[in-house]
């Protein structure tokens, strides 16, 4: 398998939510460090999920991932920490809020033990602060896997309009967008983008070969939301008939925002800092009860294996 580093380019889009971070440990020998280390577990997910979505617009950079391989179940390594698990073909996770630096990006086979034998990369990712992002493990159009890293635009959009943005990264010749059966799109190659503030609706979107109208992808309906960032990935291979769609989107480019730009990989976000902090409070709860029924039920199953 070919290794492709990434490209400089930079190229535009966004999203909301978190990536779960997640290590690899040794088994545990005793029931009680079982229990312990699940209870822990769900703490470090609260406190290792980065700064609070009303601060990431100044503090931090956020970055979101796409799995564009077909048929190659993998995991993604970041500075050599296992951050996503079993990511499958068409998933797409994130953001997650770094603070801004160089990044490196593994992408290993599934059952890999470490990011020593990477399958892409390792790939440096500059990420500057306030900055969206978006990498994604994709095919090049000789088939060849490959990544590329897109920053996302989160410019203001006029009163009902939406943005609609287009990236090629499938296995394909150059490409037209069609809405409604017309060219919207003319020519777009991998791994190029292009973008359109439109009208807020439903488009009846489709690809086909460049200068053709014959569909390869679609038709589709594609929602396009007012002041939302609605981006359409084509990928996958055209001559292992697998390419598919996948859509980001990214809310919160009112001509009057109410709050930091947020959402994606179909997740409904808020722009409502009252409620952006109810959440992190409420899942702060729920991680110390974790922990706490955790330890409980360690108690009890020491306790029953020393009565036996």
């Amino acid at each position: 398998m070919h290794v492709h580093p990434i490209g400089p380019f930079i190229r535009k889009e966004v999203v909301s939510g978190k990536i779960r971070p997640a290590n690899r440990g040794t088994d545990q020998e005793d029931t009680m460090k079982k229990f312990i280390a699940a209870g822990i577990g769900a703490g470090a997910l609260v406190a290792l999920s980065g700064l609070a979505p009303a601060n990431a617009a100044e503090d931090a950079a956020m970055l979101s991932v796409l799995h564009g391989v077909p048929g190659l179940t993998v995991d993604v390594y970041v500075n050599d920490e296992l951050t996503l698990d079993d990511f499958e073909p068409g998933d797409l996770a994130g953001p997650l809020e770094l603070a801004a630096g160089t990044y490196s990006v593994a992408i290993t086979a599934s059952d890999a033990a470490d990011a020593s034998e990477p399958v892409i990369g390792p790939v440096d990712l500059p990420l500057e602060a306030g900055g969206n992002y978006t990498a994604v493990a994709n095919l090049d159009a000789d088939g060849n896997p490959t990544a590329n890293l897109f920053t996302n635009d989160v410019s203001e959009i006029a009163a009902g309009e939406g943005r609609l943005t287009v990236r090629h990264v499938a296995a394909a010749p150059a490409v037209d967008v069609l809405a409604g059966g017309e060219a919207v799109i003319t020519g777009l190659a991998n791994p190029d983008e292009q973008s359109l503030d439109l009208p807020a609706g439903t488009v009846e979107a489709s690809v086909a070969a460049a200068g053709t109208t014959d569909p390869v992808l679609g038709p589709a309906p594609v929602d396009v939301a007012e002041g939302t960032l609605t981006i359409a990935y084509a990928w996958g291979s055209l001559e292992d008939d697998t390419l598919a769609l996948a859509v980001q989107t990214v809310t919160g480019m009112h001509s009057s925002p109410d709050g930091v730009p947020a959402g994606a990989a179909g997740l409904v976000a808020t722009n409502a800092p009252e409620r952006v902090v109810g959440l992190w409070a409420a899942a702060a709860i729920a991680a110390l009860s974790v922990i706490a029924i955790a330890a409980g039920a360690a108690r009890k199953a020491v306790s029953a294996r020393t009565e036996r």
